[in-house]
C-alpha cells in the first residue's frame, strides 16, 4: 500500500493570507472556500455533474485518452466578473515543455455553471486572494475543468511535470476522486529545498499556489474500480493579460 498524506489545511479561514505570505501555497477546506466565497456548499456540489459530460482533450503529445476538459476566460475586476469572447489556451514552451507552445482550442464552459451567481462570487474571491498577494488590480482568469480516468491504465494529472504556470495565482480545486489510488499532489519551492506531499480528497477543497514562489504537480492515477477518475477545477489569475502567443 502507498501511503496517503492528509492535506495541511489551514485552520482557520482568516489564516489564509498568512499561510500564503509565509510558505507560498495553503489549502483551503470546503467549508472554508464556502465561507470565504460567500457561496454554499450546495450550490458548488450542484455543478458535479457537469464533469461526467466533458469531451475529450485531443492535445495530449504523449498519445494517452485519459483527459477531459472544458475552458473558459474571464476577467475579474474588483467585484464584477465578464467572460471573455471564448480563446485558445495557450501556453510557453518555458511552462509547459509538453505542451507549450501551440494554440489549444477545448470546448467552453457550459452557462449553467459560468452563469451561476456562485460562480461568480467564487472567481471574485480568488480575485481578492490574487489583490491580497500582489496588490489590487484586474484580474485575467482562465478556467478549466478537468476529468483524468483511467481509460488507459493509467492517468496522468501534469502529464508535463512538475511545473510553474506563468500566472500569479493558481487554485486547484478537487470535485470529486473515485476509484482510483494514487493521484498524489506535490508542491516545491521554486527557489529552496521545502517541499510537501499530500492527497486532495475532499470535494471542494482547494490548493492556492503563489505561482511566483512554488513548483507542483499530482502523480498519476490507476483504477481501484472501473470507470475510475479524479475530476478537479483549475482557476488561474495573472496580472496584466491573458498569456497569448506573441505577447
Amino acid at each position: 500500500m502507498t501511503a496517503s498524506f492528509a492535506p495541511p489545511v489551514i485552520d482557520r479561514s482568516d489564516a489564509l493570507g498568512e499561510c500564503l505570505q509565509r510558505q507560498g501555497y495553503a489549502v483551503v477546506g470546503a467549508a472554508q472556500v464556502a465561507e470565504l466565497a460567500g457561496v454554499s456548499l450546495a450550490e458548488l456540489g450542484s455543478w458535479q455533474a457537469q464533469w461526467d459530460g466533458l469531451p475529450p482533450d485531443l492535445y495530449l503529445r504523449d498519445g494517452g485518452r485519459y483527459r477531459r476538459r472544458r475552458h473558459s476566460s474571464f476577467v475579474v475586476n474588483g467585484d464584477a466578473v465578464t467572460q471573455v469572447a471564448h480563446r485558445p489556451h495557450w501556453q510557453p514552451v518555458e511552462y509547459n515543455a509538453l505542451h507549450g507552445g501551440m494554440q489549444r482550442h477545448f470546448e467552453p464552459m457550459l452557462g449553467a455553471m459560468v452563469g451561476h451567481p456562485a460562480w461568480q462570487k467564487l472567481l471574485v474571491w480568488l480575485g481578492q486572494v490574487s489583490s491580497g498577494l500582489k496588490g489590487a488590480q484586474p484580474w485575467y482568469a482562465e478556467a478549466h475543468q478537468f476529468r483524468i480516468d483511467t481509460t488507459d491504465g493509467i492517468g496522468r494529472p501534469t502529464p508535463e511535470g512538475a511545473h510553474r504556470d506563468g500566472v500569479d495565482l493558481v487554485a486547484v480545486f478537487m470535485v470529486d476522486r473515485q476509484g482510483v489510488k494514487g493521484g498524489e499532489t506535490r508542491v516545491f519551492e521554486a527557489a529552496g529545498p521545502n517541499g510537501q506531499r499530500f492527497t486532495l480528497s475532499e470535494p471542494w477543497s482547494v490548493l492556492l499556489l503563489d505561482d511566483s514562489r512554488v513548483i507542483h504537480e499530482s502523480t498519476p492515477i490507476q483504477p481501484l474500480t472501473q470507470g475510475g477518475h479524479r475530476d478537479t477545477l483549475v482557476v488561474t489569475l495573472r496580472s496584466g493579460g491573458f498569456q497569448d502567443e506573441g505577447l
